[in-house]
C-alpha cells in the first residue's frame, strides 16, 4: 500500500508540473488591424487582417503557425489563393497577416476565425467584419462610390462653364455698346412736316 501511495503521489506531481509547463507556454492573439472592417459588396480587401502572437509574458512568438478562416457560406468570400483558409507564419516580431480577400455579394456581418499554434500551445480569436451595399469610405476599408462623386464633378464643371460664359457675354455687351454709340448718329425719332392745303375751284 505504501508503495502504491508513493507511486500515485509521483504521478500527481508529474501531472502538475506538466500542467504548469503548458500554462507557461500559452499563446495570446492580439488583433492589430482588420477588426470591425466594412467593405462594399464584391470588392477586395484593402486593409487585410494583421495579428500579433505573444506568449504569456507578452513576448512576441516567432515561427507560430496561424490560420485565418472565412465562413463556408453566407457573407464573406475567399482569400487571394481562392480558398477560405489562409495559413501564415509569424515573423520575429510575432506578427502575421492575410491580405487580398475577395468578398462576395451577400450583405451582412460575418466572423473571421484565427488560430495560432506552436508546439502544444494554442490560441484562438474571432473578429467581426461586414459587407454592405452602401458606399464605404477609405478609412472604413472599402472604396467610395464613384457614381455620386462623378455627378458632382459634372455639375460643378457645368456651373463654372455657365458662369464664365455669362461673364464673357456681359463684358462683350459692355464693350460693344460705347463703340456702336460713337460710330452712329444720334437718333432723332420720326419727324412729320407741316400739312399742305391747296384750295381750288369747286
Amino acid at each position: 500500500m505504501r508503495t502504491l501511495g508513493i507511486l500515485l503521489a509521483g504521478i500527481l506531481q508529474a501531472g502538475s508540473l506538466a500542467l504548469g509547463a503548458d500554462s507557461a507556454g500559452a499563446l495570446e492573439i492580439r488583433v492589430i488591424d482588420g477588426a470591425n472592417a466594412v467593405y462594399p459588396l464584391g470588392s477586395r480587401a484593402t486593409r487585410g487582417v494583421t495579428i500579433l502572437v505573444t506568449d504569456a509574458s507578452g513576448h512576441p512568438v516567432d515561427g507560430a503557425t496561424v490560420s485565418f478562416s472565412l465562413p463556408a457560406d453566407g457573407p464573406g468570400g475567399v482569400f487571394a489563393t481562392g480558398v477560405r483558409t489562409e495559413i501564415a507564419t509569424t515573423k520575429p516580431d510575432g506578427k502575421a497577416a492575410a491580405w487580398g480577400m475577395r468578398w462576395n455579394r451577400m450583405p451582412g456581418q460575418f466572423e473571421l476565425r484565427i488560430q495560432a499554434m506552436k508546439g502544444p500551445a494554442r490560441a484562438q480569436a474571432v473578429i467581426v467584419q461586414e459587407l454592405t451595399a452602401a458606399a464605404v469610405s477609405q478609412s472604413g476599408g472599402g472604396r467610395p462610390s464613384a457614381g455620386s462623386g462623378s455627378h458632382k464633378v459634372l455639375w460643378i464643371s457645368l456651373a463654372v462653364g455657365a458662369a464664365a460664359a455669362g461673364i464673357a457675354g456681359a463684358g462683350l455687351a459692355r464693350s460693344s455698346t460705347p463703340a456702336a454709340a460713337a460710330g452712329a448718329a444720334p437718333s432723332t425719332g420720326i419727324q412729320i412736316g407741316l400739312p399742305t392745303i391747296t384750295v381750288g375751284r369747286p
